[in-house]
């Protein structure tokens, strides 16, 4: 094989590449924020809400989790606007992020909850406890505790998902990188850049999801 290796080029784009990376953590992070919190709601709602709720959550589920997320994306960007929805590429990419990590994460935090003796609710609700309280201190966060590695595994994939996002002409990390490939014809050297970058991203977001578990999740179990 007589190939040259040329690196110049694709670094000389590094604004472009810089701007793009910045893009995708901050989809990333807003989505696994917001979806986080649909998943939490969702997860609630499938456990605890009434019968017509818990099927609505679980038609959702069955929906997003049995469809491409590249369909659902289309679906936000190009099918929304023939009802007067339009979005932004931006926008649309982080609603289908949103919705996409909110199902996928409701049966991970639902499997969480079911976990959870029923011992200790019985416990909270002799303490006259109330219910979002029983919820949130004696049943969500024994529950995120057990389930986070699985949880932050999603947010991980999720971020390497959001790759997709640049066939809505998303500037994200992979559309910044199409753009310089189609100026320098440098493919090799532009996606071995490119998937170096999503491999920092991706030991960077497991780094920080650690932090966060220390933070706020490492207390001692004094069951």
């Amino acid at each position: 094989m007589n190939y040259r290796f040329q690196f110049d080029q694709v670094f000389a784009a590094w604004p472009q590449l810089l701007h793009g990376t910045w893009i995708t953590i901050q989809l990333s992070l807003t989505a696994t924020v917001l979806g986080l919190g649909v998943a939490i709601a969702c997860a609630w709602g499938k456990t605890s809400g009434p019968a017509w709720l818990r099927c609505g959550i679980n038609a959702y589920i069955e929906l997003i989790r049995n469809t491409p997320f590249l369909v659902q994306l289309f679906f936000f960007f190009f099918a929304l606007p023939a009802i007067g929805l339009r979005w932004t590429p931006h926008t649309a990419a982080l609603v289908a992020m949103v919705v996409n990590l909110g199902a996928y994460a409701t049966e991970i935090i639902r499997a969480g909850i079911e976990a959870i003796p029923k011992g200790q609710i019985e416990a909270g609700l002799a303490l006259n406890l109330k219910r979002w309280e029983i919820f949130r201190f004696v049943i969500l966060k024994p529950a995120l505790k057990t389930i986070y590695p699985a949880l932050t595994s999603q947010f991980i994939l999720l971020m390497l998902s959001s790759a997709v996002v640049s066939v809505i002409s998303a500037d994200d990390l992979t559309s910044v990188a199409a753009n310089i490939q189609s100026e320098t014809f440098r493919s090799f050297e532009v996606y071995i850049v490119v998937a170096a970058i999503y491999l920092l991203l991706s030991l960077a977001f497991n780094a920080l999801f650690k932090l966060v578990y220390q933070a706020c999740l490492n207390y001692p179990d004094r069951r």
